[in-house]
């Protein structure tokens, strides 16, 4: 059961600002019903751009309401310009905190006002992060979105960015993609750090350089750990970051595989050949 705070519970039994301005200065609207969740966002704006009365609408959860509510709280009184310097970290912690598995629910309300305010300035709102291939069919989700969320808010993990922006949370066989989004994400800003540092940037394998690499990697370093021990490991393919492996030996039958994939092949394999490698066992 996930702990609301005394905040969120008030905004969720008592919202505020429910409903329909008559003839609003400026409309968002985000999510859809298909997904779970979603939220239309009213604004009345005065002669000097200050927000003089928001409402809104919404099909969502607890936490999609009350995110909602303390949003329409936030921007009133504010002008466009300071009401847009408004996060989904800032809604969260008007409400003393979201459980983290809910922090998407933030996150669509300060989608909702980035909508409203490029629609009261009557521009088209650029948001290439929803372009993209999708990777999460369940709900929608882009890689460009994914990456946008990894490294606004430093996620390391799926489970952080299925809180973040619902993708992963439904069949789970988008995982190793977003896994692997993840690692691309965080190899870039590496790759920056060092160029920043004076460093040569890295030099990006190709596929010829990372086959041969791992093949190597897999023969002189990883089936000698797992043969000192009565295992062994094939290799079975190499399809871009994806590496796919078959246990042989002890290794087979062991129960402790599903580790001994991450912390050693995998964990050799990012070490020698490249950190976005993704390796993942089949039977063969």
């Amino acid at each position: 059961m996930w702990d609301y705070t005394e905040k969120v519970k008030d905004h969720f039994f008592h919202p505020r600002n429910v409903g329909d301005i008559e003839n609003p200065d400026a409309v968002g609207e985000v999510g859809s019903l298909a997904c779970g969740d979603a939220l239309k966002l009213m604004l009345k704006v005065d002669k000097s751009k200050r927000i003089v009365d928001a409402k809104f609408k919404t099909f969502g959860c607890g936490s999609a309401i009350a995110s909602a509510s303390a949003l329409t709280e936030m921007v009133r009184g504010k002008t466009l310009d300071e009401a847009a310097m408004i996060t989904d970290n800032d809604i969260a912690d008007y409400l003393d905190g979201l459980p983290e598995q809910k922090m998407h629910c933030s996150v669509m309300g300060r989608e909702a006002l980035e909508a409203a305010i490029a629609n009261y300035k009557g521009v088209k709102i650029e948001k290439p992060v929803d372009e993209g291939i999708i990777v999460c069919k369940c709900f929608g989700v882009t890689d460009n979105k994914i990456a946008h969320e990894v490294r606004e808010h430093k996620l390391t993990t799926i489970e952080q960015v299925t809180n973040f922006c619902k993708a992963g949370g439904g069949c789970r066989s988008c995982h190793p993609q977003i896994q692997a989004i993840i690692d691309e994400v965080w190899q870039k800003e590496k790759e920056k750090a060092l160029v920043g540092k004076g460093a040569m940037p890295v030099k990006k394998l190709t596929n010829i350089q990372k086959i041969m690499m791992t093949q190597e990697t897999v023969e002189r370093v990883i089936r000698p750990i797992l043969q000192a021990d009565g295992g062994d490991i094939e290799l079975i393919d190499v399809d871009g970051d994806r590496v796919m492996v078959s246990f042989r030996g002890s290794c087979a039958a062991c129960s402790g595989s599903k580790v001994t994939l991450k912390s050693t092949v995998e964990a050799k394999l990012r070490e020698l050949v490249a950190d976005s490698l993704i390796v993942e066992e089949i039977t063969a």
